[in-house]
């Protein structure tokens, strides 16, 4: 990439750890972002709220690694506080209140809760020190010619004489979108490459409240855990700030928002206390029923798409390519790991076009399978998690993990927050592990039982572990 231009459209986390990769490969960057600079207080989100706060994981921190400027790591996780486990919050049976925490890791591996805006600072004053990297805030992508490698922005600063925004043409060899799940750059790009698209809004908006430090300045709740209180099609979580806040979130379907948004709110007050236990201890209810009233109801979006690629001129990454809902805590994740995978490939292979090609035909598919994985932990998160068969399956997985590790079982969560193992594969360990439990439960309960009959099954069974044992080991 010596001497090459490189254009990337949108400055947050993911198009800023682009741009970085890209200048360490000596080309000439330019970063084009529609909102202001980032790294200012003022500058307003696109979506009008603070953000969900970010689970930052092995994925995304092999992602920073593999830039290889370790003071930058170092910054970054300096700005994180451990999360060792979920705590789930519910009632006893007796009314009281309930708290049980849920190790993510045998081997006691953590994810980290991080700001968004403190990540995204740290990447772009990095950059921004940096000779060959030019910045254009406001600046609003109106058009491209993929074929001719030529964009044009609109600079909508309107600090000079004029109040009308002008447009600017700009030239390019490479340009990476990495600008939303409203992305400009898949928008044009759909006009050159035949792109099979699918969108879908799931039933479910969200609301962001801030749990305040208690009364003596310390954190409220445990600062260490992801807090869930789980309400079967609904749930509310927590994870903890810098600053002994915590950023909470209510999840849940349409249909419940439309009525609390109409009911009074003491019926907002009652659906909390019985849902959502303890949680008007930590925020007050006048503020608790304030801040549903004056934080923005948002939906969430999943979009997948193919390719991610037009020709050797453009590729798109992250929410751009894959947006997903964040119930895994992957998508910042999966968006920096598409980084490190996609300047894998260009470094490969000296033909763009076929470096693009190649990363489109190992990326789509583990897009799509973490942004299914992401919608089925809805479910997990919200009602799985009180399930007496889902413990059951937790245990069983982490004791042959941790008492067996030469199996090389782990649990499906562990294979994607704790490793850079491809999330297609991660599914198919998962698929093959399960027949396994199955074949094993099935096993256990024919011993049990008296006969000549359960003999016969218990040797069909056992051959039939020893098959899927023997292919999922060869993996």
């Amino acid at each position: 990439m010596e001497g090459k231009k490189v254009v990337v459209v949108g400055a947050g986390p993911v198009g800023s750890l682009a741009a970085l990769y890209a200048s360490r490969r000596g080309a000439d960057v330019e970063i084009y972002e529609l909102r202001g600079d980032l790294r200012n207080a003022g500058t307003t989100p696109l979506n009008f709220t603070k953000s969900i706060n970010l689970a930052l994981s092995e994925r995304g921190i092999n992602a920073l690694r593999s830039v290889e400027i370790p003071e930058l790591l170092q910054t970054v996780l300096a700005q994180t506080i451990p999360m060792h486990g979920r705590m789930i919050h519910t009632r006893s049976p007796t009314g009281a209140l309930s708290e049980q925490s849920q190790l993510y890791d045998v081997h006691g591996r953590f994810q980290r809760s991080v700001d968004r805006g403190d990540l995204n600072k740290a990447l772009l004053n990095h950059l921004a020190s940096l000779p060959n990297v030019t910045f254009c805030f406001q600046h609003k992508m109106t058009g491209a010619d993929f074929r001719k490698k030529t964009a044009w922005f609109e600079d909508s600063d309107k600090s000079g004489s004029s109040n009308r925004a002008k447009e600017i043409e700009v030239d390019f060899d490479l340009l990476i979108g990495a600008d939303g799940a409203h992305s400009s750059t898949r928008h044009h790009m759909m006009k050159f490459a035949r792109m099979d698209y699918h969108q879908e809004y799931i039933d479910c908006l969200w609301c962001e409240f801030t749990m305040p430090p208690n009364k003596s300045g310390d954190f409220a709740i445990s600062p260490n855990h992801l807090h869930i209180w789980p309400a079967g099609s609904f749930m509310f979580i927590a994870l903890p700030n810098l600053d002994k806040s915590f950023v909470c979130t209510f999840f849940g379907p349409v249909d419940l928002f439309a009525r609390l948004e109409t009911a009074p709110d003491m019926e907002l007050l009652q659906t909390f206390d019985e849902h959502f236990p303890g949680v008007s201890n930590y925020i007050q209810p006048d503020d608790l029923v304030a801040q549903f009233k004056r934080n923005p109801h948002l939906p969430l979006i999943n979009i997948k798409c193919a390719p991610h690629h037009f020709s050797d001129s453009v590729v798109i990454l992250g929410d751009a390519a894959n947006a997903m809902v964040p119930f895994y805590g992957q998508g910042m994740n999966a968006g920096m790991e598409s980084v490190r995978v996609l300047f894998s490939q260009l470094d490969e292979c000296p033909n763009t076009a076929e470096a693009l090609a190649n990363y489109t035909n190992e990326r789509t598919k583990d897009a799509h399978t973490i942004a299914d994985l992401a919608l089925g932990n809805y479910i997990e998160m919200r009602h799985s998690v009180t399930s007496p068969l889902y413990k059951w399956r937790k245990y069983i997985e982490e004791s042959l993990d941790k008492y067996f590790p030469s199996l090389g079982w782990a649990t499906q969560y562990s294979r994607i927050s704790f490793s850079n193992m491809r999330y297609s594969e991660v599914v198919q360990h998962s698929k093959s592990q399960k027949k396994i439990l199955a074949y094993l439960l099935l096993a256990v309960t024919f011993t049990a039982a008296a006969g000549p009959a359960a003999a016969l099954w218990v040797y069909v069974l056992r051959s039939r572990i020893s098959k899927h044992f023997l292919s999922w080991s060869r993996r």
